[in-house]
């Protein structure tokens, strides 16, 4: 029997609609360099903070996800392939913007041989032509676990790799079917092999129904496989139809988790109820 849901939304869940002259800025600069991004497309609560700071995280690789977790409001069916262009893009939106440390994230792309980690390869080398002295993070999908994939990505030499798993393993039937839980801890330890030196990034959400002990375990296997900064926020459901939340966690349970964060070793550690894998990115390093 499932438990019985949340009472209403908290308040301190509430945020601003993003407005203003920077907000319309970076909108514009994405419209005019066709891009997307996540915090449009998977409804990012953040959105008017960090848009109101010029910054954004862009999504490559098309609109549509060929995977449907549940938790995520982008798109799922056939995308389109890659668009060689895209890159150039993406280089040229930093480059206007002024972005000193550029977020690039994607649909997942199963349809593709390599996952679509050449197209994250060249996004690195044009912001670098364009923009070096941007830091580039890439939060990356599995990949469905090809090491070929990966070892393009880093590679290209990203000065962050992050890596999502959004959740305890448990539940990942329930939240992310399609992803292996083992497998993205293999794909973070091995990225950690190929290049020791490379800043690990991952991140998960509470409030699916997950224990503390079971989210201080995944804490633990994400220390143990290389990754040094850790995001920790609350879900919340875009729509109706994705999970329902079960908890809303308060924003000392938050700093408390933080604190357990920081004696496994973790030395950036992001955690409360609005934070994403992408929040504030610039300043986790």
């Amino acid at each position: 029997m499932k438990p019985p849901l949340p009472a209403a939304r908290p308040p301190w869940l509430t945020v601003r609609a993003p407005t203003g002259e920077t907000v319309e800025r970076v909108a514009e600069t994405l419209r005019r360099n066709r891009l997307r991004t996540v915090c449009r497309d998977a409804r990012c609560p953040n959105v008017g903070e960090c848009w109101g700071k010029g910054t954004a995280t862009v999504l490559i690789l098309g609109e549509k996800c060929t995977r449907g977790c549940r938790f995520c409001s982008v798109a799922s069916g056939a995308p389109l392939p890659p668009d060689p262009c895209e890159p150039a893009r993406v280089a040229s939106a930093a480059v206007e913007l002024g972005w000193k440390h550029l977020v690039v994230t994607s649909v997942t792309r199963d349809d593709l041989a390599d996952g679509g980690a050449s197209q994250f390869a060249a996004v690195v080398r044009e912001v670098r032509k364009r923009a070096p002295a941007a830091a580039v993070e890439l939060l990356v999908p599995d990949f469905r676990g090809s090491l070929a994939a990966l070892r393009e990505v880093v590679a290209s030499r990203p000065d962050v790799l992050a890596h999502n798993v959004e959740t305890v393993p448990r539940l990942y039937a329930e939240v992310r079917p399609g992803a292996v839980y083992l497998r993205s801890l293999e794909l973070l330890g091995s990225a950690h092999a190929m290049n020791p030196r490379l800043e690990l990034k991952s991140g998960l959400m509470v409030g699916f129904g997950e224990s503390r002990g079971e989210v201080v375990s995944v804490m633990e296997d994400l220390y143990a496989a290389g990754c040094r900064s850790l995001t920790v926020g609350q879900y919340l459901p875009p729509s109706g139809n994705h999970l329902p939340v079960r908890e809303y966690l308060t924003v000392e349970a938050f700093f408390e988790l933080a604190e357990i964060a920081r004696k496994i070793g973790f030395p950036r550690v992001a955690a409360g109820p609005l934070v994403r894998s992408s929040y504030k990115a610039g300043s986790l390093m």
